[in-house]
């Protein structure tokens, strides 16, 4: 609807004790801040996640921005936390911020779980 701000797509699951968070859609400042309080109240609620970015058709720099601040709040809480198939326009992006070597990234879900078992 015209005027209101978008509302980030998500579903969620808890596979191997991790909160897997399935995203979709354009992750822009329409929905990078909404996106982001929802995945600070699970990464708070839950030892690991894994952001499963295959339906993620682009990202803005509030979007790596959100991304970004979940990952720290993850790492000061000695938590796990990866990302999953994210396209080539979102890794596009990552690589440009120099985001690739601090994110693990992997390119399916259950790679990424695997991630997150690891010390």
């Amino acid at each position: 609807m015209i005027g209101q701000p978008a509302e980030a797509k998500i579903q969620t699951s808890v596979r191997d004790g991790a909160v897997v968070v399935v995203v979709a859609g354009d992750l822009d400042l329409h929905v990078s801040g909404d996106l982001r309080a929802k995945l600070l109240r699970l990464i708070d609620a839950h030892p690991a996640m894994v952001v499963d970015l295959a339906g993620v058709t682009g990202i803005d720099s509030s979007g790596v921005a959100g991304l970004l601040e979940v990952y720290q709040r993850a790492s000061r809480q000695r938590k796990k936390f990866a990302l999953a198939a994210a396209g080539d326009s979102v890794l596009r992006v990552l690589r440009m911020a120099r985001l690739d070597g601090i994110f693990k990234l992997a390119a399916t879900v259950d790679e990424a779980l695997a991630l997150t078992r690891k010390p």
